[in-house]
């Protein structure tokens, strides 16, 4: 970069100094913009500028002290927001965008914090999906959460039309062939099984769009509620539908930690522990998890509790 920019009133200037080059979209999600592969959208799609240009290209670096950078006419400064962290229970009806034209409820918008600063959130629910939302500011903890190397799980209680049978709940948790190729697979609780209704906890690693349902649309079972009810180690216990509060220090570390392990070396713990209500589908399912890409072998999702825990579950199926 020739030179420096100035900026100051009048009869002097204050040369602003370098902070270095960073990458476009890591500056964007550094900033709340939305996550990485979120603010990769935003450069594709034109919605960027710097210094007064549209910039498209991916991979673009960036020193924001010396260059002017815009997304959508608003100016990001040269030092990131403060980071913040919310765990919302999303009632129907509310979409999981941060378009500012928007004209449905945002997740974004019933977080009431003053002082959130810019947010998103991490990942998506369908907009007819209850349950557990992340957002932030933060775009590596967001792309660690929802990008489907660090396998983080998340369960959802899906309630199906019918009595959904053993054949079809073994093909599901072994994986299935959908448009955009074959799911890792998924663990499956039984909860209740009945004529007209059935009533499951389905945990996956990966996140297709709109998996759930298309998984179940797969063997004519329609899905009649989904509810998210867990992300990792952290549940929607005391949280209302339409209710938020920030996450703790600790269950910011907890999920950072999850994704820095390896999930084919990890336990889960905690998803036995959420089928207790039926004891004999969890005993049955614990060994169940999707297989890993490289080596062919189950994997596990989950992660923390104690040592005590640990053991419980590892008696229970597989082990690392």
């Amino acid at each position: 970069m020739a030179g420096k920019k100035q900026q100051g009133g009048k009869g002097h200037s204050i040369p602003r100094e370098s902070v270095g080059e960073v990458r476009l979209n890591k500056l964007l999600a550094d900033n709340g913009f939305a996550s990485r592969r979120g603010s990769d959208a935003l450069i594709a799609d034109g919605k960027v500028m710097i210094d007064g240009n549209i910039v498209t290209t991916l991979g673009t670096k960036v020193d924001p002290a010396l260059q002017r950078v815009e997304v959508d006419g608003v100016v990001i400064k040269a030092r990131p927001q403060r980071r913040r962290y919310y765990l919302l229970n999303k009632p129907a009806g509310v979409v999981c965008t941060n378009e500012e034209r928007e004209t449905r409820k945002r997740a974004v918008d019933l977080i009431s914090d003053r002082e959130r600063g810019r947010i998103f959130t991490v990942g998506r629910l369908d907009e007819d999906t209850l349950g557990l939302v992340l957002l932030t500011s933060d775009g590596e903890f967001a792309n660690k959460v929802m990008h489907p190397r660090y396998g983080i799980p998340k369960t959802y209680q899906a309630k199906v039309e019918g009595r959904i049978d053993d054949d079809s709940l073994t093909r599901i948790r072994e994986g299935v062939f959908l448009a955009e190729g074959r799911t890792t697979g998924a663990r499956v609780v039984v909860q209740r099984r009945g004529p007209k209704l059935s009533t499951i906890l389905i945990t996956i690693w990966e996140g297709k769009n709109r998996e759930v349902r298309r998984v179940f649309a797969r063997f004519g079972f329609k899905v009649l509620s989904l509810r998210r009810v867990r992300i990792g180690p952290i549940t929607d216990r005391r949280l209302a539908v339409g209710h938020w509060r920030p996450l703790t220090k600790l269950e910011v570390q907890e999920l950072m930690d999850m994704a820095a392990t390896p999930p084919e070396q990890r336990v889960d713990s905690e998803l036995s522990g959420s089928g207790r209500s039926s004891s004999r589908g969890v005993a049955r399912n614990a060994g169940r998890g999707p297989r890993s890409h490289a080596s062919g072998q189950r994997r596990f999702g989950g992660g923390g509790g104690s040592g005590r825990g640990r053991g419980r579950t590892a008696g229970r199926g597989r082990r690392s």
